[in-house]
Order: structure tokens, then C-alpha cells, then sequence
């Protein structure tokens, strides 16, 4: 039976596959969005921190200075793949009702870029285990991670994991988190690069790349903050939430302060409405109108 965890648990476990990147000097136009390696200082002051994300003003005080480079913790490179035989790319037709358009990596792709990674998104949609593993070892030459899913209700599961086990060290587990499903985790090839394996549905997919992925790729630039902001706002109206489990409830903030759960949580339009999440414990099966509870800012 596979294992179920808690979600802290799994977000442990996730990040100490994730070690910060080597430090190097990079030039001015790459360093943008990189992580200060070292402190940089004018006169024995900090004026760049490091740990600091590196933005456009910092770039700009840098070449003031006569830099041409600096000091960083380069960005991780991400390799994304979708894997399952009835995945259809966009653009393309359903060949019947079981074919679903492949959402998940364009999800991913630009939701690494955001986090700072830089990321490949691979075109070719693998259908049989050969196929992926071809795939999967021709990518590890340019992967600091790679990041994969399937189709929805983790239907190409067993496809992902029977590849996998060929090529590294490879947990299956199941975080205690609604919405979501199977995960693998672990390294795989001759340089031990991390693996993950993501839900196939858009909305555990989209869970699981707040929760574990982009706090991996935030800890391998050595950022200085590897989560998003939270803090306590009140609820303008009750949540109901499933027993025993970790909820990620989507949310909108209102122009009182206050905010509000989006109705119908399981449709994907959620996603994009959302600019909050709230979170809810295993033991917070339901939550009234006028409660302060936790929130995490995602836009």
C-alpha cells in the first residue's frame, strides 16, 4: 500500500532533495533574477545581501560600479514532461472522449520561469515506457530537477512509476492533502538529479507546484525566503472542507480585508481567479463566517 503523510511531512522530504546550486560569477544580464552568492560590499556596507533575489536596480547599481558580473547562485534549470497515452497537445483534436488536452506542462513551465528557474519544457507527449525513458535520460544532461505528470485521476501513474524504478531511487507517497494524489520523489541517473512526479488533475498538479516544487527551486537559488507570504484575514463566508485532510482552499480578497472562498473549488477556473490560498489543517473540518484563518498570497 503506498504510504500517506502528512503534508509537512512531504514538503521535508521534497526539500532535501533540493541543495542550493554552486556559486558563479555570472554576467550582469544573467545574475537577473539569481540569487547573491556572496555580500556585496561599498566602503565595509552591504549594499547587496546575499541571499537577496537580484533585481533590475541591482543590476544597475552593479554596472555603476564598473561590474560586469556577479556572484551567484545560477538558476535551476527544471525539465518538464507529461506522460500518458491519451494526452493531446493544444491545438491538435480529440480523437475521442477519453483524450484530454495536456495542460499540466504549460502550467508548469511558466510556473517555474516565475519562481526563477529556467525551464524546458519537453514537446513530445511519451505513450509507452519506452518512450519515456528515452526521454527521461536524454533530458538529465541539461536537469538540475525534472518535474512530471500524467493524465487526470493519475491514470498514466503506473506508466510514470514503471520507468522510474529503472533509473534511480524512487519513493512513492501520498500526501494527506485534498485534491491531490500520488506522488514520486527520489533521484535518478548517474548525477543523482531529483525527480518529481506530479498528480495528473490541474488542480492537484497546481497544489502540489505551490506546495513542494517551487519552495525546492527557491532553496537550490539559496534564497533567503523559500515561501510565500502568509498571514490571518477574516472569512467573509463559512468553508465546509474534507475530513482528515490538509485543504488549500482558493480564495479572492475583498475590498473590506476580508476574504472570500471561490465557489466551485473543482473546477480549474479557480486557478486563475485565485489570489490567495486558504489553509486549512487535517482538524479544521469547518470554519464559519467571520474566523480568522491563515492565508498564503500567491499573486
Amino acid at each position: 500500500m503506498d504510504q500517506t503523510v502528512a503534508v509537512a511531512h512531504m514538503y521535508e522530504r521534497l526539500l532535501e532533495l533540493a541543495s542550493p546550486l554552486s556559486p558563479l560569477d555570472l554576467p550582469l544580464l544573467d545574475a537577473h533574477g539569481a540569487t547573491m552568492a556572496s555580500d556585496l560590499l561599498i566602503d565595509e556596507q552591504i549594499i547587496i545581501k546575499s541571499g537577496a533575489k537580484i533585481n533590475s536596480t541591482q543590476i544597475a547599481l552593479a554596472a555603476s560600479l564598473g561590474l560586469d558580473r556577479l556572484p551567484s547562485r545560477p538558476h535551476p534549470r527544471v525539465v518538464i514532461i507529461s506522460a500518458g497515452d491519451d494526452l493531446v497537445e493544444p491545438g491538435s483534436k480529440l480523437a475521442d472522449d477519453e483524450d484530454e488536452f495536456e495542460s499540466n506542462s504549460w502550467f508548469l513551465t511558466t510556473f517555474v520561469r516565475e519562481a526563477g528557474a529556467h525551464a524546458f519544457r519537453v514537446h513530445t507527449i511519451p505513450e509507452t515506457p519506452e518512450e519515456l525513458k528515452l526521454i527521461i535520460e536524454d533530458q538529465l544532461v541539461r536537469a538540475d530537477l525534472i518535474v512530471i505528470s500524467g493524465e487526470s485521476h493519475d491514470e498514466s501513474f503506473e506508466l510514470i512509476n514503471s520507468v522510474l524504478s529503472q533509473l534511480g531511487d524512487v519513493s512513492t507517497i501520498i500526501p494527506n492533502l485534498a485534491e491531490s494524489g500520488k506522488h514520486n520523489y527520489g533521484t535518478i541517473g548517474p548525477d543523482k538529479t531529483p525527480i518529481v512526479t506530479l498528480p495528473g488533475d490541474p488542480i492537484g498538479n497546481f497544489l502540489s507546484a505551490e506546495i513542494f516544487i517551487r519552495p525546492m527551486i527557491l532553496k537550490m537559488l539559496a534564497n533567503s525566503e523559500i515561501n510565500r507570504p502568509s498571514k490571518k484575514v477574516k472569512l467573509s463566508k463559512p468553508i465546509s472542507t474534507e475530513t482528515g485532510k490538509a485543504n488549500y482552499v482558493r480564495g479572492k480578497f475583498n475590498s473590506d480585508g476580508t476574504v472570500e472562498p471561490l465557489e466551485n473549488q473543482g473546477s480549474i477556473t479557480t486557478l486563475s481567479l485565485a489570489d490567495c490560498l486558504i489553509t486549512l489543517g487535517e482538524k479544521d473540518i469547518k470554519v464559519s463566517s467571520g474566523d480568522l484563518v491563515n492565508i498564503i498570497t500567491i499573486n
